[in-house]
């Protein structure tokens, strides 16, 4: 159905019931920021924070083909409906953790709900209303996202400062249920019936052990383990033999989870590509920047979430003013071109930042990255989606969101790991004997808290530190900017679909 052949109320009830959805999924990615390094701090896992960000990405990536491929198989509405309870129940988890086997644990169980609130959301919207007016809302979709990391931020540190940094988790159970009642009674989709349902079992095996070969070997080469260890040489090893044995089921299967003909789509694979390199700026940079503004700037968890607003305003205004844009002109080509080599820009400026960096200075390089990400992250939906039949919409949305979210792994996984790494070898060669610190506390308990009551002698090398480990990432990542940019100069501008094609 269209807008034109369902009314507009049942419409807007059914964006309103995903608006809930996407803001419990939005909120997850942001809530904890903030809240971050008190929770490993409190845990004693300071050398474990990237697995708190990474089991969730790993974990969300790994279901997002899962979810698409059966949601075009059976329909969507009761996958929606147990994603949404696979995230609640991961939140509860999460909550009660004891400690940080616990907390990556409850991340796990989010992930595996979590790969199908976006996609599913995503999907359900493309069901429903034509490629050409599908910008603006796009851009509202962007729009939640730019909120909710400005409010997930604020709540975060708001819950460390105040009741517990729990409640990041425990604030998902009320939106969780809000969003299953939402979903339940608001969403009406058709339900499609296979003659006979065929799960591509070996491929989402084959998939699943791929990417968290990839995933792992990004994240323990050249921390956990060397690079040449049996243990990363096996596990680069393994990414290659489950790949090259997905290829080798996805040519045989009868419902392949990951179709090889979407690859012989030219706008597939360059947005596919892009989109993934968009993911390790995004996530290399959101993952860690309000940590790095807690540690070297002094501020609060709250405050370090506001310092955010900027970048996140941002990519709200453009989100919203791009997808307009593109609903009344029906042109969309050079927008996320330029918008790759904004967030390009953005990066190389914030690897000039340093201790003695105004606060207004870093906030002005992060509403450039904002930019950049308004104007480019949901016009590469958009463009896959036009290219894919509505039989086909939710395969193809999820086979894109998937290499995204490779590049979310990547990009968490590996600046984490440098990241971590650099950090606890500055620490080592630098600090005093452990004496020196506070009783009870060592270097993978560092939390903000402790390090502004150091000495100033001491808090000033535990802050060059967090400087020097992080802020040379950003201009190693610049260049997937440039790249991003020149692979989409090469898209073929369809015009955009103005009905629904189920063929």
């Amino acid at each position: 159905m269209s807008p034109a052949a369902g009314s507009r109320r049942s419409v807007v009830f059914v964006f309103l019931a995903l608006i809930l959805t996407m803001l419990l999924a939005s909120l997850n990615q942001t809530v904890l920021s903030t809240a971050l390094p008190t929770m490993v701090g409190e845990l004693n896992g300071v050398d474990q924070m990237l697995w708190v960000m990474t089991a969730f990405i790993l974990a969300s990536t790994i279901m997002m083909p899962v979810y698409g491929k059966l949601g075009d198989l059976i329909g969507r509405k009761g996958l929606f409906l147990t994603a949404i309870s696979l995230f609640t129940v991961g939140s509860v988890i999460g909550g009660l953790a004891p400690d940080m086997g616990w907390l990556i644990a409850g991340r796990v169980v989010q992930g595996l709900g979590g790969g199908g609130l976006m996609i599913m959301s995503q999907a359900i919207i493309a069901d429903i209303i034509p490629a050409r007016q599908r910008g603006r809302y796009m851009g509202v979709i962007g729009a939640v996202f730019a909120v909710s990391s400005v409010a997930g931020p604020l709540l975060g540190g708001w819950f460390t400062e105040g009741i517990g940094w729990r409640w990041a988790f425990w604030i998902n159970i009320p939106l969780g249920l809000l969003a299953l009642a939402a979903a339940a009674f608001l969403l009406r989709l058709p339900k499609r019936r296979p003659e006979r349902l065929r799960v591509d079992v070996w491929g989402m095996a084959f998939m699943a052990i791929a990417a968290t070969c990839l995933i792992l070997t990004s994240t323990w080469g050249g921390s956990q383990y060397d690079w040449d260890s049996p243990v990363i040489i096996g596990l680069i090893v393994g990414t290659v033999v489950a790949s090259v044995l997905f290829v080798l089921v996805e040519r045989r299967a009868a419902e392949p989870i990951v179709p090889l003909h979407l690859f012989r789509d030219r706008n597939f694979n360059l947005t596919t590509v892009a989109g993934l390199l968009t993911g390790v700026m995004m996530f290399g940079t959101l993952g860690y920047m309000p940590t790095y503004l807690q540690m070297v700037t002094g501020a609060e968890a709250t405050a370090a979430g506001l310092l955010m607003t900027p970048m996140m305003g941002a990519l709200l205004l453009t989100s919203i003013v791009t997808g307009q844009f593109v609903s009344r002109t029906g042109r969309y080509k050079w927008i996320p071109v330029a918008g790759s080599v904004v967030i390009a820009a953005g990066l190389v400026l914030l690897s000039t930042i340093g201790p003695a960096t105004p606060v207004w200075v870093i906030c002005a390089h992060l509403a450039v990255i904002g930019v950049g990400l308004g104007t480019s992250m949901q016009l590469l939906v958009l463009i896959v989606q036009n290219s894919f039949p509505a039989s086909q919409v939710g395969t193809a949305t999820a086979a894109n969101n998937f290499f995204r979210q490779i590049g979310a792994s990547l990009g968490s996984a590996v600046v984490g790991s440098l990241f971590t790494v650099r950090l606890m070898d500055f620490l080592v060669q630098r600090l005093p004997a452990e004496a020196a610190l506070p009783a009870g506390s060592g270097r993978s308990s560092l939390t903000p808290e402790l390090v502004q009551n150091l000495p100033d002698a001491l808090r000033q090398i535990v802050i060059d530190a967090y400087n020097e480990a992080l802020v040379p990432l950003f201009l190693v990542m610049a260049p997937l900017g440039i790249v991003a940019a020149a692979l989409l100069v090469f898209v073929k501008e369809k015009p955009l679909a103005t009905t629904i094609d189920r063929g």
